[in-house]
């Protein structure tokens, strides 16, 4: 549906640099609100302006051609706004002023950005990744027409206070936190620090923001609960799939994406003589080399002859993240498990309860979890750091 746009120019005397009772003359384009004045590089003599008009006084020759060179411009800047609007293109009164003044060549929009990123995206980013990108861009747009009342802005207008106005906008949102506002802000910066490497941008608006997040506790199993879904066998078919893929992940410490993507290709014997997972993160592209502990050796063992594996190399049969965290719930449901199971708990499991709390050092966890900087490792550390304060505690009381 096309955007309604109100339109207005408006011919003014700027008093503030009077001069022997001349002032320079100036164009005010207004669209839906929104400003944009323009110089006319004349100066006229203010006594014979007329302010109820916006014209100059009388018939005489000087008043003529002034009054003929406002028509001229006025037309000019309508004709401007009537192509932006009948060619579906961002309408504003920058946008018309620099249309008026001849500059509108070689100049990108936000939207130009996204859509070279959204198209040169496809081949380097994941799927999970691009649909992330997506909602970014929906919130972009969104923004710009309900803050801006238009569908577009230009890359050069841009600005610190631009950034801050779309964080508070995003604030606004239902049910939308913190990381993830700062989660939209980091796309957003991306792609404008793209735009600045590609110089369709002068300067990077973002020099002074600083992202603010929410450090919090990744969610993980105690033993107890890991051992309670293990010990429960399930009759349903798809609920044992769920539960196998689940401890898989617990005992290797791999993503969905990197249980998903595993084959036959992926199991090599390792520097002990034992079977060991050699394959690369799908985030990242990590290498990564796993030795396969017993429990979860047994898995990949149970699934050797299953038929719906959808390919020959094939470790697991597919199925869809969404589906599967589905399932989780029930599982957790019927093993009395009160938190929120997600698939990627099984991989905060494994670096807390199965690695760490049992003294595996920490630069090996992160090795094994195929992380390129130890400090995203540390932040398991840190929860282990409380379970050790709480286990004091609770120590105390009995000494």
């Amino acid at each position: 549906m096309q955007t309604i746009h109100t339109f207005s120019v408006l011919f003014w005397l700027k008093l503030a640099n009077k001069k022997n009772n001349k002032a320079p003359l100036y164009a005010r384009v207004t669209v839906s609100g929104r400003r944009a004045e323009i110089s006319l590089k004349r100066k006229v003599t203010v006594t014979d302006w007329d302010t109820t008009k916006s014209r100059l006084k009388g018939f005489g020759i000087e008043a003529k051609q002034v009054n003929n060179y406002l028509d001229g411009v006025h037309s000019r800047l309508f004709e401007c706004y009537q192509q932006l609007k009948s060619a579906n293109k961002l309408v504003s009164p920058q946008l018309i002023k620099t249309h008026f003044l001849g500059n509108g060549e070689n100049r990108y929009a936000i939207s130009d950005i996204i859509e070279y990123h959204k198209e040169h995206m496809k081949d380097t980013l994941r799927w999970g990744t691009q649909k992330n990108y997506f909602t970014t861009h929906k919130y972009i747009f969104r923004f710009l027409k309900q803050k801006h009342r238009t569908t577009d802005v230009y890359l050069s207008e841009l600005n610190y206070k631009f950034i801050i106005d779309f964080e508070r906008f995003l604030r606004h949102q239902k049910d939308m936190g913190n990381n993830t506002v700062m989660k939209h802000i980091e796309r957003l910066r991306k792609l404008v620090n793209l735009a600045h490497k590609m110089e369709w941008l002068d300067k990077d608006p973002f020099i002074k923001f600083k992202a603010k997040y929410v450090r919090k506790e990744r969610a993980y199993l105690t033993l107890d609960e890991l051992q309670a879904i293990e010990q429960k066998q399930f009759t349903i078919e798809r609920l044992q799939l769920i539960k196998n893929l689940f401890v898989f992940s617990c005992y290797t410490g791999l993503s969905y994406g990197d249980v998903m993507n595993l084959t036959t290709d992926s199991i090599c014997i390792g520097i002990d003589g034992k079977q060991w997972i050699s394959s690369y993160r799908q985030k990242t592209s990590i290498p990564v080399r796993i030795p396969l502990l017993p429990k979860a050796l047994d898995i990949v063992n149970s699934y050797k002859d299953h038929p719906n594996k959808g390919g020959v190399k094939r470790i697991f049969p597919p199925i869809s993240n969404q589906k599967l965290n589905s399932y989780l719930k029930e599982i957790a449901d019927v093993c009395h498990i009160n938190k929120n199971l997600t698939f990627h708990i099984a991989r905060h499991t494994f670096a807390t309860t199965v690695t760490l709390s049992n003294g595996v050092p920490i630069e090996t966890v992160s090795k094994l979890l195929g992380h390129s900087k130890i400090t995203t490792t540390q932040i398991y550390a840190r929860v282990i750091e409380r379970k050790v304060s709480e286990d004091m505690h609770r120590l105390e009381r009995y000494l």
